[in-house]
């Protein structure tokens, strides 16, 4: 490590070429990168990893980076330095952030200022990196586009993943009433754990019949859905009138009838934290780290890998038998 620091050079995670999870490459030999205006560098502890950076890596994603890069936006550490014009923060604070310039599967990361956010002593650094794109994609889903009030009934398709987790945190502090559903015993338990007030199998073959006995004739308000390629023409079967559903993860396509829309003027709408204003930022961040000081938002992480492992990181995150937490890379 002494070397390493003496030559200025990090280990770090680079894609050369879109493709497979073979296609990440971990090098040791990558300066350390310097921050400019408005940026912070930051020594990495734990970077999240997230479905949507194994879709950017194999190329299939509308937003692809200039090669080479290294991918990774959740990141929670140390801040080891700062660019001018940032007051924010110092050297030695602990944060965690919503993106990174770098990339935060790495020994160091730079970060906009403005997409780094004070990390509680109440969460260590592996909570911090799946606080991110799960809270702010689950807010956004919930309350920025779903309008969700409370009293209602939201549920949480996919509920024990990263996202899932972080939703039905937050329906349940704002008094929703959330149901969700999880594909292993361990996966229910833990989504029971984190607010939901029912939960399903998503593996029973006549799991739709019981969520539409448990809601009765009414039907769900608000659906967040992580698998919208599998459960999209269900979705429309389970809302209740002017209910919506909000594509939150899909990986294909599916065929739906958009009849199912008009009988209860439902709505399908999705769902990109990229898209985010900057004042919508803001707000999720806002709320965010509320939820933190309150105590209600306690993010669960789940498998944690080394840097050197992240090729069966990538390889797990799409294949694994049924999410429970969040991922994380330790470098």
């Amino acid at each position: 490590i002494t070397m390493a620091a003496t030559r200025n050079v990090m280990r770090a995670v680079r894609v050369f070429e879109f493709g497979g999870p073979e296609v990440l490459k971990l090098q040791s030999d990558i300066l350390i990168p310097n921050p400019k205006e408005n940026q912070v560098l930051i020594k990495v502890h734990a970077c999240g990893v997230n479905p949507v950076e194994t879709y950017i890596r194999s190329g299939t994603y509308a937003r692809k980076p200039a090669l080479p890069y290294t991918p990774g936006t959740d990141v929670a550490g140390v801040v080891e330095g700062v660019g001018e014009h940032v007051t924010t923060f110092k050297k030695g604070d602990r944060v965690f952030t919503l993106d990174t310039i770098s990339g935060g599967y790495a020994d160091y990361a730079v970060a906009p200022a403005n997409r780094v956010f004070p990390l509680s002593d109440n969460l260590d650094f592996r909570q911090g990196a799946a606080v991110g794109i799960p809270y702010f994609t689950a807010y956004r889903a919930l309350i920025q586009k779903g309008h969700a009030k409370a009293g209602e009934t939201v549920l949480v398709h996919g509920a024990s993943g990263g996202v899932g987790i972080a939703t039905c945190q937050i329906a349940k502090a704002c008094g929703l009433k959330v149901l969700g559903t999880a594909g292993t015993e361990e996966g229910m338990n833990m989504v029971l754990r984190n607010g939901a007030h029912q939960v399903f199998n998503h593996r029973e073959a006549n799991y739709i019949d019981k969520i539409k006995e448990y809601t009765g004739m009414k039907g769900v308000d608000i659906i967040i859905e992580m698998l919208s390629n599998i459960n999209l023409a269900t979705d429309l079967q389970l809302l209740a009138c002017a209910g919506r559903v909000m594509v939150v993860g899909c990986r294909g396509s599916i065929e739906i009838n958009p009849r199912d829309t008009m009988s209860k003027e439902s709505s399908i709408i999705g769902v990109s934290l990229f898209l985010a204003t900057e004042e919508e930022r803001r707000e999720c961040a806002a709320a965010v780290l509320d939820g933190i000081a309150a105590g209600w938002l306690r993010p669960v992480v789940g498998p944690e890998y080394p840097l050197e492992k992240v090729v069966q990181a990538h390889q797990d995150i799409i294949h694994s038998g049924g999410a429970q937490g969040k991922m994380v890379l330790l470098p």
